[in-house]
């Protein structure tokens, strides 16, 4: 893909503690991709969207915290700020003030059917309460805010898992409203890039690697907690010397996403041919997955500990990101009321 002056947006919700599937599955991809954006003469445009958390996160102190946590994370993992346009969203007031213009060239229809209001609808219907029982407005618009974040900085591309490409798809079709309106090209219309192959590591007991199940692997953990996790991942009983079909293996599907080729393939092999025991196994991953995960967690450590300096580099984020957001709200501005 192209991507020379190209701008690619990926905004980041502050979910609270994180784990080694968000690193694999999310962080790391993002950041790679972030870099080659940038090696190729492109933008990138990551934003902290704190506005979105508000619908799950209305405690003030926990939302400052998990706001903090998902900032620091990022760094440490390998985001530059220098390089990257990195910031949060509540600090770019155009971004709202897009988001009230928007609604505007908005049919409520594109709300009714957006996934996250639908999901919440049919939970109350099976509970047996009324369609629209404790969704807010928030909730509702979530998809034209979304589409401020996007449209505001001219982005041409939006990295997204396959559940969000209906939001850039909306997103389009909210721009696509208003350049007919106007019958010239107003907003730039963004494309959805999904990864076909997108990794989704399992969790320690097979299902998907999520907090709300128990049976993750801590991104930032100590190492014994990070081998407590690893030694709980669910095993059979069959014989050690038995030859094994890796595919079927939880530990495997759980190595081939954290450990480095070498291991994968070593534990392949061993699975394969046999006389290669579990345990052998988690101690291989555990030891390979704390020294990955050492430096990063170093890095967290400091930037948590010193986030004056954190909030600096939010605040030149959020004014380089002001500086490509006002052109763009002035010339919807200029469009709508005839300047």
């Amino acid at each position: 893909m192209e991507l020379s002056g190209k701008c690619v947006l990926t905004g980041v919700k502050p979910t609270g503690t994180l784990h080694i599937g968000n690193y694999v599955g999310a962080i790391k991809p993002a950041i790679e991709m972030g870099n080659d954006v940038i090696a190729q003469g492109g933008k990138l445009v990551m934003f902290v969207a704190d506005c979105h958390a508000i619908n799950f996160m209305k405690d003030a102190e926990k939302l400052a915290q998990i706001i903090k946590e998902a900032a620091c994370t990022y760094l440490a993992c390998g985001l530059d700020p220098e390089k990257a346009i990195f910031f949060r969203q509540s600090d770019i007031p155009e971004v709202f003030e897009m988001t009230s213009l928007l609604t505007n060239f908005t049919p409520k229809g594109f709300m009714n059917k957006a996934h996250a209001y639908k999901a919440a609808v049919d939970k109350n219907v099976a509970k047996g309460e009324p369609n629209d029982a404790g969704i807010n407005m928030g909730l509702y618009n979530y998809p034209i805010l979304m589409a401020a974040d996007i449209l505001t900085y001219d982005s041409d591309y939006v990295p997204v898992g396959k559940d969000q490409v209906q939001h850039v798809e909306i997103t389009a079709d909210i721009a696509g409203a208003v350049n007919a309106c106007y019958a010239k090209e107003v907003l730039k219309l963004p494309k959805a890039i999904t990864k076909e192959n997108a990794a989704v590591l399992p969790g320690t007991d097979g299902r998907k690697m999520s907090k709300s199940y128990g049976n993750v692997i801590p991104l930032f953990g100590s190492t014994d907690e990070i081998k407590k996790a690893v030694m709980s991942i669910k095993t059979d009983c069959q014989d050690i010397n038995a030859p094994k079909n890796p595919e079927e293996i939880l530990l495997f599907q759980i190595a081939r996403g954290v450990c480095s080729p070498k291991t994968v393939q070593e534990i392949e092999d061993g699975l394969k041919k046999g006389g290669m025991g579990y345990g052998t196994i988690k101690k291989m991953m555990s030891d390979e997955i704390a020294t990955m995960l050492a430096p990063i967690h170093e890095k967290y450590m400091d930037y948590m500990a010193h986030y004056k300096d954190v909030e600096e580099m939010l605040q030149f984020g959020a004014q380089k990101a002001r500086a490509i957001a006002r052109p763009v709200l002035e010339r919807l501005k200029a469009t709508i009321f005839y300047k």
